[in-house]
């Protein structure tokens, strides 16, 4: 055999061998499932969490979790995400308003928890404010004003677990406002969701408890796919661990998500799952 011949067969291996290895490798990448941005996460720490952080870390691993919109009350349980600083993890860090659960009735009224974000602000690795609770017309205070410009001063996310009358209020506070809409409005209707999206191209929606996105038997409704379609961008998911039980029940919640994804066009889910998030924060799309 010649020379050349010899290269040729030796290329032809080379080739055969690859695509024999992408044959084997490409249903197991196939079959991995799709990978989730957490962005509406809670690490409460009151008195101490229902999980170390070993084992939310593990949780995260085993679920296949990549990001993580990290929130605590008080903020102790962020702190101690971010200093874990876990590989294969994008770990975003929002300020909590909150020290105790009763801040939650009262933080938008208290002078106190203002001075108390400023000063977290100063660990030099936040970027928003929330998840905080406010309905109606309380979201004209004062302290609530400040916040907002404080957020949009310091370019910082707002989560908001608000009714679309408040939502509306803190975009009035200032216009330059960035908000997560934690819930995305509950109970509204999907052509009320539409409306705020397309009034508010600084507002994405957040979907953790968020009844009506499927029926019965599962199927995703004609109603929130088209919401979905229009707004591809301007979506993300959410466990909402505020109590252990979520903690426990964290892997049906992702694959509660991962059922009705399946559902979508595979770009639109992978912007739903993941792309939203990072195309916020930060990291490969």
């Amino acid at each position: 055999m010649t020379t050349f011949g010899r290269m040729v067969r030796s290329a032809t291996r080379g080739v055969a061998m690859l695509i024999a290895l992408a044959f084997i490798a490409g249903p197991a990448r196939a079959d991995e499932p799709i990978e989730i941005f957490d962005a509406h996460m809670h690490y409460n720490w009151e008195p101490k969490p229902f999980y170390s952080v070993d084992e939310v870390l593990a949780l995260f691993r085993k679920h296949r979790v990549t990001g993580i919109l990290a929130t605590s009350r008080p903020n102790t349980g962020t702190h101690a995400l971010m200093d874990a600083k876990p590989p294969g993890l994008q770990v975003v860090p929002f300020i909590r308003p909150y020290r105790v659960r009763a801040d939650i009735q009262t933080w938008f009224g208290d002078p106190f928890i203002f001075d108390l974000v400023q000063d977290e602000f100063k660990r030099g690795y936040y970027r928003g404010i929330g998840e905080f609770h406010i309905s109606g017309k309380a979201a004209e205070g004062e302290w609530v004003k400040k916040t907002v410009d404080f957020a949009v001063e310091h370019d910082l996310y707002l989560h908001a677990h608000a009714d679309d009358v408040a939502v509306e209020i803190l975009m009035r506070h200032n216009p330059r406002a960035r908000i997560i809409w934690a819930h995305t409005g509950f109970g509204l209707s999907t052509d009320r969701v539409a409306e705020m999206l397309s009034k508010y191209p600084k507002l994405w929606g957040e979907l953790s408890y968020r009844g009506g996105i499927v029926d019965g038997s599962g199927k995703l409704t004609p109603e929130w796919r088209a919401l979905f379609e229009r707004y591809p961008d301007r979506f993300l998911l959410g466990s909402d661990t505020w109590i252990n039980e979520r903690w426990a029940s964290y892997g049906d919640i992702m694959a509660g998500y991962r059922a009705w994804l399946a559902q979508l066009p595979p770009k639109i889910a992978a912007q739903i799952a993941h792309g939203n998030a990072k195309a916020l924060f930060g990291g490969e799309r």
